[in-house]
């Protein structure tokens, strides 16, 4: 399988598969090419899993062209403002905005000063999934960590939030 190797000064090895199914190695600059080959060798079957893993997620998503992405920001702008109104008021928090961008990474986010942003791809995710990412940047008002306080405040607002969040993956 062939990768790209990155030589850092670092202890351990990795390997990462990314969005555009490349490979790539993190190896310490004095690991011979050899010990980096056997860990890819040995490593094999993850590799296999994670690149079957990525293709399947990027048949199930398409990139949307312009046209497409313009029509989900429009759907993502009409739909989880009313959202983030429901759930802070049952939670008891209040963003000081709401943003929808196009971000790929990222379904949200929550700022230092709890402006909430979205990612319009959102939309192509059933409603219960929308919810708990929803529920998840209010929650990050009050906790901005992902401790057990932070999945208190989640579960008090959607008991059901792991479902909710494996529709995500």
């Amino acid at each position: 399988m062939p990768y790209t190797l990155i030589r850092a000064r670092r202890k351990t090895i990795s390997m990462q598969v990314k969005a555009d199914l490349t490979v790539v190695v993190r190896a310490p600059m004095k690991m011979s090419q050899s010990a980096i080959d056997a860990f890819v060798q040995s490593h094999q079957g993850w590799l296999e899993g994670a690149l079957a893993r990525r293709t399947a997620f990027l048949e199930a998503h398409p990139e949307p062209d312009a046209q497409a992405l313009e029509a989900l920001k429009s759907r993502a702008k009409a739909h989880i403002p009313g959202r983030v109104e429901h759930f802070s008021a049952l939670m008891g928090l209040a963003p000081t905005g709401v943003k929808i961008t196009s971000a790929k990474t990222r379904f949200g986010s929550c700022s230092g000063k709890n402006s909430l942003c979205f990612s319009c791809r959102l939309m192509e995710y059933p409603e219960a999934a929308i919810d708990y990412v929803v529920v998840h940047e209010l929650a990050h008002i009050t906790h901005k960590h992902h401790g057990p306080e932070f999945y208190a405040v989640v579960a008090a607002a959607l008991p059901d939030w792991p479902a909710r969040r494996a529709l995500l993956k």
